[in-house]
């Protein structure tokens, strides 16, 4: 499994926490190790290009996902086959504005980010009601776990 993660926003992020949130929920979801994704955060105004380009919307947005393959997850038995997910953009100063808003970190907001954009690229959307619940579910399930197993890692 390739992880690419490129910071060209300005803003230092720790790109490891990033790197073991993919690792882990990639294995939860049962993707494939040889399936490639790259992460990419960029400023504000590269962000808004791209917000403006791809959604016709103005301004920034926290994420963008770009799905390639069109890969879904998989399961114990089938996992997702190898291939190429996408390209998951975030936007850390929108995220840091609206992590003081969440009352948390900036950090915990681009782990939710990250996790939302990686369920975009596998498929998931939440345009309406059940899918959202199903997406976000699925977002509350991999966040829990991932923390749990951060908090883990950080005892021993």
């Amino acid at each position: 499994m390739t992880i690419e993660i490129g910071n060209e926003s300005g803003i230092v992020v720790d790109e490891t926490v990033l790197l073991r949130l993919m690792e882990h929920n990639l294995a939860e979801l049962h993707v494939s190790p040889d399936a490639d994704v790259a992460i990419l955060l960029v400023d504000e105004g590269a962000m808004e290009s791209l917000h403006v380009q791809w959604m016709d919307e103005p301004g920034p947005t926290d994420v963008l996902s770009f799905p390639m393959d069109e890969l879904r997850p998989g399961t114990d038995e089938h996992p997702t086959p190898a291939g190429l997910l996408g390209d998951i953009v975030l936007c850390p100063q929108v995220a840091e504005a609206q992590a003081v808003t969440a009352k948390h970190s900036t950090m915990d907001e681009l782990v939710m980010l990250t996790t939302h954009g990686l369920l975009h690229l596998l498929g998931f959307d939440h345009a309406e009601p059940e899918e959202e619940r199903e997406m976000f579910g699925i977002q509350r399930d991999l966040l829990v776990s991932f923390h749990t197993a951060e908090r883990r890692r950080s005892r021993s």
